[in-house]
């Protein structure tokens, strides 16, 4: 049997990367039993972000009110962020980055078949490396060492492809009343959103599994 997990997502979501890897962990406690099939879909949380981002200082104070509120939820991701061994470095930030270019070559990764691969290059970039991930080539070189290539990855870029696509699975996003991620759809069906323990995932794997 082969669930099937659609993860609406934004690569400048931490709670999406935690997710990710409680996501992982529950697939990992029913291999061999069944197959888990993972699909990533696009989500802007900032889709006005100007194209070349902003400082993520600037940022964290415009939505926040204040500096220190900011870091005081920079702490609590990165002590939940420990936990699933994710070493968030908010430090190196320095800027927001407008991730739709980011979404088409994670478009283009699922037809490569590195989809996963290539979130996770994305993930860690951001979160530990602090790489600035609208600035182009940073964002073709990561994609690249996730095992896209990067003529490919060029060549969407140089053009409009995947724009449309992009857009319309924003709407189809927020159709579903998608207001946060991560947000996860099993078998089309039963939903999650935030990012849930591994036996919350398993719970909703049985039940999927039960309804076909």
């Amino acid at each position: 049997m082969v669930l099937h997990v659609d993860v609406i997502s934004d690569v400048i979501c931490p709670w999406c990367y935690i997710g990710k890897r409680r996501l992982e962990k529950a697939i990992a406690a029913i291999e061999g039993q069944h197959k888990v099939r993972v699909r990533w879909l696009p989500f802007q949380l900032n889709p006005q972000m100007p194209k070349e981002g902003i400082s993520r200082r600037e940022y964290r104070v415009a939505k926040f009110g204040n500096l220190e509120s900011s870091l005081e939820l920079d702490a609590k991701v990165v002590v939940a962020g420990e936990t699933e061994g994710i070493h968030f470095a908010f430090e190196r930030i320095e800027r927001t980055p407008n991730t739709l270019e980011a979404h088409r070559l994670i478009w283009l990764a699922d037809k490569e078949g590195v989809q996963d691969t290539v979130v996770e290059a994305l993930f860690r970039a951001y979160f530990t490396e602090g790489r600035d991930i609208s600035n182009r080539q940073v964002l073709i070189d990561v994609v690249a060492e996730a095992g896209l290539d990067w003529r490919k990855a060029e060549a969407v870029l140089d053009s409009d492809d995947e724009v449309e696509a992009i857009k319309e699975a924003n709407e189809q996003a927020r159709r579903f009343r998608v207001e946060g991620v991560p947000f996860f759809i099993i078998n089309g069906k039963l939903t999650l959103s935030g990012a849930q323990q591994p036996d919350t995932f398993l719970t909703a794997f049985r039940q999927a599994l039960a309804s076909t």
